[in-house]
């Protein structure tokens, strides 16, 4: 009988995870034990997804605000930093910049507007037109962005982010000013030490500042690279990535990934027989039609994957085949010309007019917000995402 599905793809169940768990023992018993509870039969180019969080979590890679306000106070000791374009977010920043307004004695917080790096409005961009503010140039104190736009609260969260992070800084007994600029160079104008809070922009930030006259500039990528008294750390990201654990504390993004995913491929191969990817993932990168969030808070959509999830796909458009080439064919004789130019294509369709449309994006981002979207943030209790027939066309 002709095979009527294609991507299939489940959360899987797994126990709650605590520092010091053997991860990927855990992780290759729950999809061993989903695989036989399910009646599921398991084939090469397989794919288990883990969630970066429960990484981090079994890697104990968490650090407290005392041990960011070290490493700032280490890397800033002039004492007044900018801190620019920060997220708005509790999750991700609130206890980040408890450590950085622990370990300074000023802090210029200059947020970026309408929106942050990943969504997040402020106001509704279309009050830039009515108010005639130019986002690219105008540099506006708090005073003239409450005259302008008075309070205006987080539609999902009822925050006012200006108020909670100007409040958050002074309650760690640090001087605040707040001043909003999409121009990194424009912190510059009151202090030339600088601390870059973006994400995805930040190497291009920093070079901006460099190349502006900037004397002391780091990112959140640069702070915890190192453990500091003990703390937990990322080498590659440091701070980015991070999410709150307690009010005190973050659980840090996790580290030695792929010496991960490649134990778990090697322990599912002893299981099953069988050669499945594996990958870590974190946010994926979509966007909320309602809220305009981006949901890719974290540096990137996967640090650790398998050799068989490198790349893009390569894949023609099923539609622009049956409007064009094949117009004049229909049912099984269509069916048939179809299958056959799927198995004749080329190795690389880049340029082809035949593969336009086809979301010519990395193989693990694509997966990644997949994964994301099915395991979700809340109490799913699905934290290890097996996906069959990814790699599937409509031949197979």
């Amino acid at each position: 009988m002709e095979r009527t599905v294609g991507t299939i793809v489940r959360g899987v169940r797994a126990p709650i995870i605590r520092q010091g768990d053997d991860l990927a023992q855990i992780v290759t018993d729950s999809i061993c034990n989903c695989l036989q509870a399910e009646q599921i039969t398991v084939g090469d180019k397989d794919i288990v997804a883990v969630t970066e969080s429960i990484l981090a979590r079994a890697q104990g890679n968490y650090a407290g605000v005392d041990d960011i306000a070290a490493d700032v106070r280490a890397k800033f000791p002039g004492g007044h930093i900018g801190v620019i374009f920060p997220i708005l977010s509790r999750n991700r920043f609130a206890i980040c910049l408890r450590g950085i307004a622990k370990g300074a004695k000023k802090i210029t917080l200059m947020l970026s507007y309408p929106s942050d790096e990943v969504g997040n409005h402020l106001f509704d961009v279309d009050l830039l037109d009515e108010k005639g503010v130019d986002p690219y140039a105008d540099v506006l104190s708090e005073a003239q962005y409450r005259q302008l736009f008075g309070y205006v609260l987080h539609p999902f969260t009822g925050v006012d982010y200006v108020d909670y992070y100007k409040t958050l800084i002074r309650d760690c007994g640090c001087e605040c000013e707040i001043v909003f600029a999409n121009k990194a160079a424009a912190i510059l104008n009151y202090t030339k030490d600088v601390l870059c809070c973006d994400i995805h922009t930040r190497a291009r930030t920093k070079r901006q500042l460099r190349a502006a006259g900037a004397g002391t500039v780091f990112g959140l990528d640069d702070i915890l690279t190192a453990p500091v008294n003990g703390s937990g750390y990322n080498d590659f990201c440091g701070l980015l990535g991070s999410n709150k654990a307690t009010e005190d504390t973050v659980k840090l993004f996790p580290i030695h990934c792929q010496a991960f995913v490649e134990r778990v491929q090697a322990l599912l191969r002893q299981r099953t027989g069988k050669t499945i990817e594996v990958m870590v993932y974190g946010d994926g990168a979509f966007k909320d039609p309602v809220g305009k969030i981006w949901e890719l808070a974290d540096p990137m959509v996967s640090p650790g994957y398998t050799d068989g999830l490198s790349g893009t796909p390569n894949e023609l458009k099923l539609k622009y085949l049956a409007d064009n080439e094949f117009a004049s064919l229909s049912g099984d004789e269509l069916k048939a010309a179809i299958s056959a130019k799927i198995q004749q294509k080329d190795a690389n369709l880049k340029g082809s007019m035949a593969s336009e449309g086809t979301t010519p994006r990395q193989l693990t981002d694509l997966i990644g917000s997949l994964c994301d979207l099915t395991s979700g943030s809340g109490d799913k209790g699905t934290p290890i995402v097996f996906i069959q027939g990814y790699f599937d066309n409509y031949t197979k």
